[in-house]
């Protein structure tokens, strides 16, 4: 279809040297085809010239004091790509990856990803090349009120409502929001991921890992299976990780794998989930050292697969979790993971598999959540925090978990039924997709050309 060829063409002129960007432009506007087929009214309106495009988008300089008194300058960026829905709602990511291209692709996802929860938010996104990796927390404190200190004029709890990513924990989000009170004297829910002591919400942090395992056990769920005694592969070891071995833990599935950047661990008795949270979440260290009081696992250094693949997708089991960032899982990877068993995969993180894995994973006929849909859960429960803010409420984790189940329920049954409307059942890729975009364009031309 012309339409959407020359819209991508016009893209990659009007935004040079974005690969990710297009990467998730392309498959977004690649799964609209047959909706274009059949409601030219998109068309019409010149939906997707629109929708690819931000409405605003901000760049900007950030200087900081190191410890050693020496001035550093790093790159900042917020874009707010679509505001049809609610206000702008999305992450920051801090690391050196971080690029403008980074950036617009992780606020395109955002924009169906929201629109999926059904909840009133669009889509943004933010970051910055910063580092947090052995940084003082005195270097990230000042770090973040910099970089804040330009961000809140573009910022409000109705505007738009940034959240944590990468790199963005709950330290973080606490030296952001001291320095928003501090320089506009409000205190608002103009950021989630809060604590829970001064406006967070509880199950917060766990939102995104459990959501992708919620939806997995829909997926399996409408296979006839469950997730009780799968042996589970989950890659990365932050806070989507980590939450997500929690839940199959619980749910009494046997996740043996995590990662970091330096390598995989692979403990077939089961992650060991208190020794995890140990090395990441209070001593930030490698997963090297779990080796130390887990002799019996195993580490796999990322050296070992240096071209083409990662460790954590070429072990027998059953379900994957892909948590870790973008293009993590590549063709190679995809072809391992269906020749080892695996039948059921679970994205936690933002397009963490390529284009190339997709389709072998389609054209298997597997149960495959992309990440827009699976990992909706944490963007779902930040905005329970905002409606908490909102009424001066703070609700308990059995009424969070209930709404975080029920909307990842209704983001899969979406999935689904739109896949099935468009005569390809079980391609959630195409019914998130449609289902996203159409709530999107429905209310862009509700509101007229703005």
């Amino acid at each position: 279809m012309p339409y959407v060829h020359d819209t991508l063409e016009r893209l990659r002129k009007s935004s040079p040297a974005q690969t990710e960007f297009y990467q998730a432009a392309e498959e977004v506007l690649e799964c609209l085809r047959p909706l274009f087929d059949r409601d030219p009214y998109y068309h019409d309106h010149n939906i997707i010239e629109r929708i690819v495009e931000p409405e605003r988008q901000m760049m900007f300089r950030i200087c900081w004091t190191g410890d050693n008194g020496r001035v550093y300058v790093n790159k900042g960026y917020r874009v707010q790509f679509n505001s049809a829905l609610g206000p702008y709602k999305g992450g920051l990511r801090f690391h050196p990856s971080v690029t403008s291209g980074t950036i617009k692709f992780l606020g395109f996802e955002q924009i169906f990803k929201n629109a999926l929860t059904g909840l009133p938010i669009g889509g943004g996104k933010g970051g910055s090349d910063f580092d947090p990796k052995d940084k003082s927390d005195n270097e990230i404190m000042r770090f973040c009120q910099a970089y804040m200190s330009e961000l809140y004029r573009h910022i409000g709890p109705t505007s738009d409502v940034p959240a944590g990513d990468i790199g963005v924990g709950a330290r973080e989000i606490g030296y952001l929001y001291g320095q928003y009170k501090r320089l506009t004297g409000r205190y608002e829910g103009v950021l989630t991921g809060k604590g829970l002591d001064w406006g967070g919400s509880i199950g917060r942090k766990e939102a995104t890992g459990y959501g992708a395992v919620y939806f997995a056990q829909n997926m399996l769920k409408a296979r006839g299976e469950n997730i009780e005694g799968k042996t589970c592969l989950v890659s990365g070891a932050g806070n989507v990780a980590i939450y997500t071995i929690e839940k199959l833990l619980a749910l009494g599935a046997n996740p043996i794998t995590c990662s970091d950047s330096r390598g995989t661990i692979v403990d077939n008795n089961g992650i060991d989930l208190a020794l995890l949270k140990e090395l990441k979440e209070v001593k930030r260290t490698s997963l090297e050292q779990y080796l130390t009081k887990r002799p019996k696992a195993r580490y796999i250094p990322a050296t070992d697969y240096p071209d083409d693949g990662h460790a954590v997708w070429r072990l027998k089991a059953d379900v994957a979790f892909p948590c870790a960032t973008q293009n993590e899982l590549t063709d190679t990877d995809a072809k391992a993971l269906l020749q080892n068993g695996v039948t059921c995969i679970s994205e936690g993180a933002n397009m963490p598999s390529n284009a190339a894995a997709i389709n072998r994973f389609l054209n298997a006929n597997i149960a495959y959540g992309p990440g827009k849909a699976a990992n909706a859960g944490g963007v779902a429960t930040s905005q329970l925090e905002m409606a908490q803010n909102s009424s001066m409420e703070q609700w308990p984790l059995v009424k969070v978990d209930a709404k975080l189940k029920d909307i990842m329920a209704n983001i899969h049954q979406q999935c689904a039924d739109t896949a099935e409307e468009f005569g390809e059942p079980n391609n959630l890729v195409l019914g998130a997709n449609i289902a996203g975009f159409r709530k999107v364009a429905n209310a862009m031309i509700a509101q007229g050309v703005t």
